[in-house]
């Protein structure tokens, strides 16, 4: 037997193993080249023997050398499956001897509460600690500690974390990490040092952190966290630069904790430095001879204090008029030039244009699913045109506005050996756009609905929409089966299909049978008027039949009986739209209008109905939101009939006017029935507020209401004097189960005979 030579043998690691065969290499006694006839393995338990020999750089009838042995012990190192290796010479077989890592069997927790089970179990195996892995106790350790640096980043700096081995069968082991998370620490105390312009609970209320208070158990502003800390001393840096005080240092920022490590001190010291007003704003540089242009977009004032956020959006202002005129990399720098002496500031702004290039190419990358066309006919800047910085970022926010990524970024390159041409390239991360929803949904006026849908927002990645949906309630109920092309036609103009069965019941009618039943269908045409505004045009086909059970209320049995149970129609549809909120669960700023018009010239019945609707929402200081919504319905018959009693609109309750109750504003019928009227007026105005303790959280806010509105018959005058109106309070709550508003309020207007209700609820409402 040959002696085993000492470069055949490793330690655990393979860096180890190389420093240990360099230090033995002067002694080593090398194996002289030969033929191998043979290789065997030894050791192996789960290990497939083919993954041995696959790492392995000889065969049988190679030559087997010193410098092969050790690329192989380094080979099958690399492969992470073994803790030792060694290869042994037996005449003229290699021996190849290996002692497996231990796998692991499961991975467990105790004691956890703060973090999400399945999420950590995929974290760990992402960091390769998981089931059927390769045991490695390095990766353990460094686990552990990210688990205690991950309690400490939500102020548990009273957790541990222990990690146990326990040994299996087959060479497996259990790894348990057991938790002791305690209690988190709470801010007990933040305090602002230096403040003299500003009260210290001014500064204090821009804070997203505060001290524990009533609901800091829901938002968790309670807890320490130095990213929200950050951010905190930005927003009250911003605060200061924006009212002129340009020179505002932020000191020191001590955090300290308790010995118990529950609560947590934060002092903040702070340089107000003194304001300064603007004397001047100028302008410096190529500005392309466009300068009565640029100065229009100066956001800064003589006579004003100096505003760091004018500045900012000046400056970015500036550069967004570059980018339009093809000058993709202008730069613009702001100089303040600074009179301390009397507290003046004179801003200049410096531009240099660089140069203008041309768009070469647009690329599309990162959609797995969706076809390019999808999102090149969204973009509005062309290949082989000048760069437009202001088409580009339309171009990108249409295709946000798809809902088909989580993310769409545009980047811009140069191309290289042509300084006036760049490259854009569409970065998008797709999201599953299909939809299967079932829920229940509840309100003190419907009662139980139920509620199912399954849907497809962009079919085989061509954007195209198609969906089923199911709703359920004790006075509505419906059936709609759709399908959308935003691009029908090449220039943009969509088309939808539906085909619905709707059933309704009017509010309070006596027996619970009586339904209407509206079995239909409709295709509407969408066409872009700007990259804001679009106009629909639509027809549509509709049978509407009145039931004839014995709760029907007379103004039903009336119409029935004069034009019969059945009624058919040919609806066309004409309207206009335009959204520009932030937000359409919690806006705080920007609007909403819309105007639909539907006209039934043909059929059994003919009628004319139109509704109109604005929104529009403002911020107020202090975190204050005002919003008013105003929506205007009208109907009228044609051809010498009134206007259909099923086509009436409903008054009262949420979405209207509140505190009235749902649908009892209007036409009562003498049974009891509420049957609404051919005309409606709302007005609503909320002022939102946040709840005390939230902080900036918008997903849970107070808000404060009046309301006015009413509904009337055909031909019935619209005067102040019957109108209706109601104030009140309420809470507005975007809820894991869908948005969720609380009203509660008095009748400021009324009559003797309304209904009313002081309190309503409903999830999934509207303004």
């Amino acid at each position: 037997m040959f002696p085993v030579s000492p470069i055949a043998r490793a330690s655990l690691a393979p860096a180890a193993f190389v420093i240990a065969a360099a230090l033995a290499a002067p002694q080593a006694r090398a194996v002289e080249p030969f033929v191998l006839e043979d290789i065997r393995i030894e050791g192996l338990q789960r290990t497939d023997p083919g993954t041995v020999f696959g790492a392995l750089p000889f065969r049988i009838g190679d030559s087997y050398t010193d410098e092969k042995g050790a690329i192989a012990l380094r080979s099958l190192f690399a492969t992470g499956l073994f803790k030792d290796v060694r290869i042994e010479i037996e005449g003229k077989v290699a021996v190849v001897i290996v002692d497996e890592r231990a796998t692991i069997a499961s991975v467990n927790f105790v004691g956890l509460k703060e973090f999400d089970k399945e999420q950590l179990t995929k974290s760990l195996k992402d960091a390769g600690i998981g089931e059927g892995l390769p045991f490695d106790r390095s990766l353990i350790d460094r686990a552990e500690q990210e688990i205690k640096r991950q309690y400490l980043s939500r102020s548990l700096y009273g957790a541990e974390v222990v990690t146990t081995v326990t040994p299996v069968e087959r060479n497996r082991v259990n790894v348990t990490f057991t938790m002791d998370e305690g209690e988190a620490a709470r801010i007990k105390e933040i305090r602002i040092v230096g403040a003299k312009a500003f009260g210290e609970s001014t500064l204090l209320g821009l804070f997203d952190l505060t001290t524990s208070g009533w609901l800091t158990w829901y938002t968790k502003s309670d807890r320490y966290s130095r990213a929200k800390l950050n951010a905190d001393l930005e927003t009250l840096r911003a605060h200061y630069l924006n009212r002129g005080y340009l020179e505002f240092a932020i000191e020191s920022t001590q955090v300290t904790i308790s010995p118990d490590k529950q609560e947590i001190t934060i002092a903040i010291s702070i340089d107000e430095g003194q304001p300064y007003t603007v004397t001047a704003i100028r302008l410096e540089g190529d500005y392309l001879g466009q300068d009565d242009e640029f100065k229009a977009r100066v956001r800064l004032r003589p006579g004003q204090p100096y505003r760091g956020d004018a500045v900012t959006e000046t400056a970015k202002a500036f550069s967004e008029l570059f980018g339009a005129y093809g000058y993709a990399f202008a730069r613009v720098e702001p100089r303040p030039e600074i009179d301390r002496a009397r507290g003046l500031v004179v801003v200049t702004l410096a531009a240099e244009p660089q140069r203008r290039v041309y768009v070469r190419r647009i690329d599309v990358s990162g959609n797995t699913r969706t076809r390019d066309e999808v999102v090149r006919r969204e973009f509005r800047q062309i290949e082989s045109s000048w760069y437009d910085g202001s088409r580009i970022k339309l171009s990108r926010d249409r295709v946000d506005r798809l809902g088909y990524f989580n993310e769409v970024n545009v980047e811009t390159a140069e191309v290289p050996g042509a300084p006036d041409q760049v490259d854009l390239t569409v970065a998008v991360a797709e999201k599953p756009t299909g939809n299967l929803l079932i829920g229940a949904s509840y309100s003190n006026a419907e009662k139980l609905g139920l509620s199912a849908s399954i849907r497809q927002d962009n079919v085989f990645g061509s954007g195209n929409y198609l969906g089923i949906e199911l709703n359920t309630s004790s006075s509505n109920r419906t059936l709609v089966v759709s399908a959308v092309d935003p691009y029908f036609t090449v220039d943009g103009i969509s088309r939808g299909i539906d085909l619905y069965y709707r059933t309704m019941r009017p509010f309070n009618s006596l027996g619970d049978e009586y339904q209407i039943s509206t079995p239909g269908g409709s295709v509407r045409f969408g066409v872009p008027v700007t990259d804001f505004d679009t106009v629909y045009l639509g027809l549509g086909a509709e049978s509407t039949r009145i039931g004839s059970s014995s709760g029907i209320p007379n103004s039903y049995y009336l119409y029935r009986q004069t034009y019969g149970a059945s009624s058919f129609s040919l609806p066309l549809t004409l309207g206009w739209a335009r959204d520009s909120r932030d937000s359409a669960i919690a806006p705080t700023r920007g609007g909403f209008q819309r105007v639909n018009l539907e006209w039934s010239a043909a059929g059994d019945v003919r009628y004319l109905r139109s509704n109109l609707q604005v929104q529009q929402y403002w911020p107020l200081p202090g975190k204050l939101t005002l919003g008013v919504n105003a929506e205007l319905g009208w109907g009228k018959g044609l051809g010498g009939r009134p206007f259909p009693i099923f086509k009436n609109f409903y008054g009262g309750g949420l979405g209207s006017v509140r505190v009235f109750e749902q649908g009892s504003l209007g036409v009562v019928d003498p049974t009891g029935a509420f049957i609404g009227g051919a005309r409606r007026l709302n007005l609503n105005t909320e002022l939102y507020f946040p709840v005390p303790g939230t902080g900036n959280d918008k997903s849970l806010r107070i808000f404060a209401f009046a309301d006015v509105g009413n509904v009337w018959r055909e031909g019935e005058p619209i005067d102040a004097s019957s109108l209706r109106a109601s104030a009140g309070i309420g809470l507005s709550w975007i809820s894991p189960v869908g948005p969720l508003k609380l009203s509660w309020g008095r009748p400021v207007k009324s009559q003797p005979n309304d209904r009313i209700q002081r309190f309503q609820f409903q999830i999934g409402t509207a303004f």
